[in-house]
């Protein structure tokens, strides 16, 4: 298990960059520009990571790549192929994305048209576009789950790895996401377990956070920091260490550089990590 922080740390250079993330106890890493900086500059910061040993743990996408319009359609498709291939090259574990949607407005929001057989056909088929534009062997291509978004749990991931049938689309773990029914939130260990057997050997990267259900209601379940809510973080990482050694968990969402440093810190102290 390698911890480390979806964000950007404040840096001078490429190389204090990777020190600062060393000098956390980070073992794994994001880094902080995309293939549009150029190949000297992301390679810059490749580098920097391997000096270190730190693991690139993914590559970020976060473009609708089922947009209703052609044009933005276009473009998150062009950017997919340009991470993916970005992502091959430094050796990153993977290259994620989200599904996105057809609807117009909130690119990563629920709507019924998500689970349409359509959108169903359009999402295999960009998967299949992206991956087959770079023919990765290094790295690997995966859809992070959501909780209104395909795919919402690990059943629906195995139809959707079926579906696309590549050997280099796999699976990024964010158990969080996948939490949104009474039964997955009261009964997470089960849940957490379920996720890492059904899913096993395919696992490249995971997220890090917590959840909390709300008093109001009607129910309302909210992503907080890790240790503010109730999941089990101690069996979560006993589990993806036991997929993987070298397992990365990245902390995300939150709002600032103290915020991340406060709850690297909670986490490394809860699993016993601490220096």
């Amino acid at each position: 298990m390698l911890l480390g922080l979806n964000t950007t740390i404040s840096h001078t250079s490429p190389a204090d960059w990777a020190r600062r993330n060393k000098e956390l106890g980070c073992g794994a890493v994001v880094l902080p520009v995309d293939y549009r900086a150029g190949h000297a500059k992301y390679m810059e910061y490749a580098d920097a990571a391997k000096e270190q040993e730190l693991v690139i743990a993914e590559v970020g996408i976060w473009k609708n790549m089922l947009a209703a319009d052609a044009n933005e359609r276009r473009e998150a498709m062009e950017y997919s192929i340009g991470q993916l291939a970005m992502a091959e090259e430094i050796g990153a574990r993977c290259c994620v994305n989200i599904a996105g949607t057809p609807v117009p407005g909130r690119w990563d929001g629920g709507y019924a048209q998500n689970f349409t057989k359509e959108t169903w056909d359009r999402t295999v088929e960009a998967i299949r576009e992206i991956i087959d534009a770079v023919h990765p062997v290094h790295t690997r291509f995966t859809i992070e789950p959501m909780p209104w978004m395909v795919p919402t749990g690990p059943d629906e991931y195995l139809r959707l790895i079926d579906a696309v049938d590549r050997e280099s689309f796999a699976v990024h773990m964010d158990a969080v996401n996948m939490i949104n029914c009474p039964e997955r939130y009261f009964f997470s260990d089960a849940f957490l377990r379920e996720c890492f057997d059904k899913l096993h050997g395919r696992i490249c990267s995971c997220h890090l956070k917590d959840i909390v259900l709300l008093a109001p209601f009607t129910f309302q379940l909210k992503e907080v920091s890790c240790g503010e809510g109730t999941l089990n973080l101690s069996l979560y990482a006993e589990l993806a260490t036991a997929e993987d050694e070298d397992m990365p968990l990245l902390l995300e969402h939150l709002d600032t550089e103290t915020d991340y440093l406060k709850s690297l810190q909670y986490v490394q102290n809860r699993l016993g990590l601490s220096k």
